[in-house]
């Protein structure tokens, strides 16, 4: 009976110990590489920071073609010219136009 006791006021803290130490482990595992933990969080920010960089590029490139735009919304252009420059820019040629090709 004695030796019992001795080895339960022994094993009981040990255990409890034990089992509050796995619990706490589990805890801290998933707090550092959960779905929702440390490592995810840095994976969103660098996700985030991304669509930053692309959002502000996206808007200078928006700014050039509204300029570009506003620049042939002018009363002042010629149809012609513009027909002309378009043709340029696209590499398009009119059905009715020669084409004769540099060596």
């Amino acid at each position: 009976m004695v030796v019992r006791r001795r080895v339960r006021t022994v094993l009981m803290p040990l255990g409890l110990w034990t089992v509050s130490a796995l619990v706490v482990s589990y805890f801290v595992y998933q707090a550092e590489n959960g779905s929702r933990g440390l490592e995810a969080k840095r994976a969103v920010k660098e996700q985030a920071f991304g669509l930053i960089r692309e959002l502000a590029a996206a808007k200078a490139d928006r700014a050039v073609w509204e300029h570009r735009v506003a620049l042939l919304r002018s009363e002042q252009i010629d149809r012609d010219l513009l027909e002309e420059r378009a043709r340029v820019v696209l590499g398009r040629v009119h059905a009715n136009d020669v084409v004769i090709i540099d060596p």
